[in-house]
């Protein structure tokens, strides 16, 4: 898969998923799965993204991502799109519905088949809806497919909807609607060394810039390390109160993990289940007690569905 950052002309006819398509969740599954799917009719699956979300933009206020772009890059490839673009929306958006569709759609990106959402909107003040841009395909001979919504409890899953979940802490349905574990990537940084002198040693890490952040608890996690070796991760998600702590830290014990220091090296956490909320224990021993405890929960349910 390639990936541009300025929208560069197609040089193949090409079928585009058009969205921002933040936490890549079954509903952006299906447009972009129809995407993939047009190689079979003989054309470049594309995915027109942006870097900036453009809620953000318009408010003038950055709105909490479910995903980093590495994360929704990974998922577009697994899925079968060819080449993303992250287009940048300041620039786009005085555009006019027409001049984005024959400008970028027909004239730059060369797409011959375009694949959307239900509620998908373009053009500047988001004036363009399904209605136009039924006709504007029309008009250029190209087809289009709207993706209808898609239902979970009777609910329509967005990432709207997605991102309450996952700030009310259940990221079980959450991981459920998006098709993949809500989680972070980076690098294993040092601590207090708190949880080595309780037996239950920890890898620390700060969570990524402009990703919501979950309830404050300890959930069930799975680890992968650098090496790809995989394990049962007891996460705590918060500040650490009964230490005073003010940093927002991701915190995880793994322990099936017998290894050796892991600091400097990188660990993807992805959240699996709550199991409880971030309190304040009146002792480090009854800290300990209750980590023990929470590891006993994490591994049985690990164990149930990994």
């Amino acid at each position: 898969m390639q990936t541009f950052f300025t929208l560069e002309p197609e040089q193949q006819n090409t079928a585009v998923a058009l969205g921002f398509f933040d936490g890549v969740h079954r509903g952006h599954r299906r447009v972009l799965g129809a995407t993939a799917q047009a190689r079979e009719s003989g054309l470049l699956p594309v995915c027109l993204t942006f870097s900036e979300s453009p809620k953000s933009v318009i408010r003038g206020t950055e709105l909490p991502m479910l995903m980093t772009a590495a994360d929704k890059l990974r998922a577009l490839e697994e899925i079968g799109i060819e080449h993303v673009f992250f287009a940048d929306f300041r620039s786009l958006m005085h555009l006019n519905a027409r001049d984005f569709f024959k400008d970028v759609l027909v004239d730059t990106l060369r797409a011959k088949a375009l694949f959307c959402g239900f509620n998908y909107r373009f053009g500047k003040h988001a004036a363009g809806e399904i209605k136009m841009l039924r006709a504007l395909c029309d008009e250029f001979g190209l087809t289009l497919k709207v993706a209808p919504p898609e239902l979970d409890q009777g609910e329509v899953v967005c990432s709207t909807l997605i991102k309450q979940l996952v700030s009310d802490g259940n990221v079980r349905r959450a991981n459920a609607l998006m098709g993949s574990r809500f989680g972070i990537a980076g690098e294993i940084r040092h601590g207090r060394q708190l949880g080595q002198r309780l037996g239950t040693p920890t890898i620390n890490q700060l969570p990524d810039e402009g990703l919501i952040s979950p309830k404050y608890g300890v959930y069930v996690s799975a680890v992968t390390l650098e090496s790809g070796e995989r394990f049962c991760g007891v996460t705590n998600v918060g500040v650490k109160p009964t230490v005073g702590g003010t940093t927002l830290l991701w915190e995880t014990w793994m322990p099936r993990y017998h290894g050796g220091e892991l600091y400097g090296r990188t660990a993807d956490v992805r959240l699996i289940d709550f199991i409880r909320e971030e309190r304040k224990f009146e002792s480090l021993e009854a800290l300990k007690e209750e980590i023990l405890k929470n590891a006993q929960t994490a591994l049985k349910i690990y164990d149930g569905i990994k």
